[in-house]
């Protein structure tokens, strides 16, 4: 057995880092592959993704530091339950303010919805919290 000289660039990418090929007449009949078949397919389509423009006010504003964000989130099943959830799995300030039972109302584009309400890419999605004065 003899090292491969008729080498395709995948080989010879192999060659230049493990060393010489040794081919045997069976192994000429498969096809060679440098694909780890325990990795993931990085071939396959991505999950489609939407981009949502989230708004903080009031005194979440304050707790998160920021007016707001653009957040990207699965384009399936895309919920304003599921922006929430997205945000309390940030912990910290996000889980304590965001928290189930909190008084914390949403806004898809102007209007009060509740957590089951859909989303699409480019909605404007405000948190409120609850706001008193004299």
């Amino acid at each position: 057995m003899a090292p491969v000289d008729d080498v395709t660039p995948a080989l010879r990418l192999w060659q230049t880092f493990r060393g010489p090929i040794i081919v045997t007449p069976a192994f000429r009949c498969r096809r060679f592959s440098l694909v780890d078949p325990a990795m993931p397919d990085s071939s396959a389509p991505a999950a489609a993704t939407i981009t949502l423009r989230l708004v903080y006010l009031a005194r979440l504003r304050e707790a998160f530091g920021m007016a707001g964000e653009s957040l990207p989130i699965a384009a399936e099943g895309a919920t304003v339950g599921k922006v929430l959830a997205t945000l309390r799995a940030r912990g910290g300030a996000w889980a304590h303010e965001l928290a189930p039972g909190r008084a914390v109302r949403v806004a898809v584009n102007h209007d009060l919805v509740t957590d089951e309400a859909s989303v699409r890419a480019g909605d404007e999605v405000a948190l409120l919290p609850p706001v008193t004065g004299g």
